[in-house]
């Protein structure tokens, strides 16, 4: 898997590099959905998902048409998405909204230890072992609050890897929940509600 190069996102969840938000831990065994059932999602979910959008793409509330902005989103990005998994994460829009996509099936988790992977390949030397420990106390450990869902032997692995870290460390559980998000999460993403209403309000946006 070739990460892209992208900058990290307003994403803010793990210590030192996010803040931290409270969530039970799961076991490496469980699925990323099993504490569903004891979590209620908001009711007024869809309207938050939608005024969410609304606020971070201005051209949907005043009728402007798609222009050449980095602030404005075009409905070509957005028909991009649907191209990879790769082209949806090299845009800074994109994964802004699957984060939030992934937070409304409560694995965000995934998003962010990527995320934070790709930051991490831009560390500076000497700052290695202080990030690399953050990053594996957040996501990696056995008790970690953000508990990413890999293997036994990918969690021992990089357990060993981060005891003389390199900038390739975490590229074995990166890979792992790449291929978890591009199998199980972004299809379900390009049919869900949040993805098709911000591509069909650009859609119809531009033929204003």
């Amino acid at each position: 898997m070739r990460a892209a190069a992208i900058s990290m996102p307003r994403l803010n969840k793990m210590p030192g590099m996010f803040s931290a938000s409270p969530k039970d831990s799961k076991e490496p065994s469980h699925s990323l959905l099993d504490d569903n059932k004891q979590k209620k999602r908001p009711k007024t979910f869809g309207m938050d998902m939608k005024a969410y959008l609304r606020s971070m793409i201005p051209h949907l509330e005043s009728g402007m048409k798609s222009s050449k902005s980095k602030d404005i989103l075009s409905a070509e990005e957005v028909m991009q998405w649907s191209q990879s998994l790769e082209k949806l994460l090299a845009n800074q829009m994109g994964q802004n909204v699957f984060g939030k996509f992934l937070k409304s099936e409560f694995s965000e988790e995934n998003i962010e230890f990527w995320l934070a992977c790709e930051d991490y390949k831009k560390t500076e030397t000497d700052l290695l072992h202080n990030k690399a420990e953050h990053i594996y106390k957040a996501f990696v450990h056995s008790d970690a609050v953000k508990q990413i869902n890999i293997d036994f032997h990918t969690r021992e692995s990089t357990a060993k890897k981060i005891k003389t870290p390199t900038l390739t460390c975490f590229d074995e559980a990166q890979k792992v929940i790449y291929a978890l998000m591009e199998k199980d999460s972004y299809p379900r993403f390009l049919k869900s509600n949040i993805y098709l209403n911000l591509l069909n309000d650009l859609q119809a946006n531009t033929l204003k």
